[in-house]
């Protein structure tokens, strides 16, 4: 998605959780802990990978994204798949997405990354903000910036 920006991927808290695992420390109910929730997020609101889940590896994973923000209202907290995602990042400022990959054999779960989406992440030229980028406020048809400004308001 092009508005997406302050990306954080959690792989190195993965690889880490897993060497626990491996070494012995912790215990496989420890990180296949997935609530009915969350599986039923991943069964309706998910998005299949071709990754296989690195416990039981017999499943492929699943990805389901969470959104918050204060625009969002009663909607924040819900799982989204990512057609929904595009559409709330041209109609929103800005709202936070939480990705959660997700094994529905053996209910691993892991954050795998964050990040934001939203219309404040688009560039001067596509806003047409002279102050981001655009040489002049003049619009193709002679029309100012500020008067389309107004018109969305």
């Amino acid at each position: 998605m092009r508005t997406q920006r302050q990306v954080v991927d959690y792989s190195l808290r993965k690889r880490a959780a897993l060497r626990e695992l491996l070494a012995g420390r912790v215990g496989t109910y420890d990180l296949c802990d997935a609530s009915p929730y969350l599986k039923n997020a991943a069964r309706f609101h998910g998005e299949s990978t071709d990754e296989r889940c690195p416990i039981c590896r017999s499943e492929n994973l699943t990805l389901v994204h969470y959104i918050y923000g204060d625009e969002l209202k009663q909607s924040a907290g819900q799982a989204r798949n990512v057609a929904e995602l595009t559409v709330l990042a041209m109609t929103l400022r800005e709202f936070q997405v939480f990705v959660v990959e997700v094994c529905l054999g053996c209910d691993w779960n892991h954050l795998a990354e964050q990040y934001l989406l939203g219309r404040d992440g688009l560039t001067g030229v596509a806003d047409g903000d002279p102050e981001h980028g655009e040489a002049s406020g003049m619009t193709a048809d002679g029309t100012g910036v500020r008067r389309r400004r107004e018109a969305q308001r």
